[in-house]
């Protein structure tokens, strides 16, 4: 997109956020509506002190006026995910690879057959996880839980726990921990 274009239609789209009018525009900007429409439409671009008056009587600032933030990824596709795998075969394959930064930390587990992870020591936080397949063992503290498919849990984790694959087949369970702990 040429320069001119560009700050036209990134002035419109600031002015309409704004619920102005070009005329309300020049009024405050000292200008005139024809040379808002001008720029605008893109057939002249303003000098920069004027465009930087434009753009403060928008309630921005040039820096902000030509910032592009990229917006956040939302959809994750299989290409993104990020796998990890222990010397038993287990896995953690991370849906959201930047979860870190986020609130929440989705994670597939995949356990093998009478296989689990380590304790998780007590931390702050909170856990939820749903059994997709297979049935697992769920170690919260002293206790101990047996999870089918469908099954779902959902705890502080103020206590160290652990997940085991039990039966013949692995398990696998979708894990969403907040904040991001794993």
């Amino acid at each position: 997109m040429k320069l001119d274009t560009y700050i036209g239609n990134k002035m419109k789209n600031l002015r309409n956020q704004n619920g102005l009018t070009q005329q309300e525009l020049a009024d405050r900007a000292e200008l005139t509506k024809g040379f808002i429409s001008q720029v605008e439409r893109g057939l002249t671009i303003p000098s920069l002190a004027t465009l930087a008056d434009i753009v403060e009587c928008l309630g921005s600032n040039l820096s902000d006026f030509f910032n592009e933030e990229e917006d956040p990824q939302i959809v994750y596709k299989p290409e993104d995910y990020f796998e990890k795998t222990d010397k038993d075969e287990n896995s953690i394959l991370w849906l959201v690879p930047t979860a870190q930064s986020n609130m929440i930390e989705p994670i597939l587990v995949t356990l093998k057959a009478k296989q689990g992870f380590p304790f998780d020591k007590p931390h702050e936080g909170e856990e939820f996880g749903y059994v997709i397949s297979g049935s697992v063992k769920l170690h919260f503290g002293e206790r101990v839980y047996t999870l089918e498919k469908g099954d779902s849990f959902y705890f502080a984790a103020t206590k160290r726990h652990k997940l085991e694959a039990v039966g013949r087949k692995e398990a696998k369970v979708l894990w969403i921990s907040a904040p991001p702990s794993f």
